[in-house]
């Protein structure tokens, strides 16, 4: 039994805002951006970048192509089973990981 509670906001049909909800937002418009305190968020710096994780739930979009790959390659490929087109995209996207950490 799931406890996940899912809800599906119409867009076009949104809740109105209360009147102190708006005076909020018309105060915000308001306010210049140097206004704004940054004290509290920490330097997005080196150290920040390079400790930093790829969002979980990200899933790059696929582009079809035409690869010329040796036979014996793709054959060996296949020879894994099911998913060798999988298996190649990994495989790349490895060796552009390795490339990328290396500059």
């Amino acid at each position: 039994m799931s406890k996940t509670v899912h809800y599906k906001i119409d867009l076009n049909k949104l809740p109105t805002l209360t009147t102190k909800q708006q005076a909020e937002l018309k105060t915000l418009k308001r306010m210049p951006d140097e206004s704004i305190d940054y004290s509290d968020i920490s330097p997005l710096d080196d150290v920040f970048w390079k400790n930093a994780v790829q969002n979980p739930f990200y899933k790059p979009t696929k582009t079809s192509t035409t690869v010329r790959v040796d036979s014996d390659v793709i054959a060996w490929l296949r020879s894994q089973g099911k998913g060798y087109q999988t298996r190649i995209n990994t495989i790349l996207r490895e060796a552009m990981m390795r490339s990328l950490h290396h500059k």
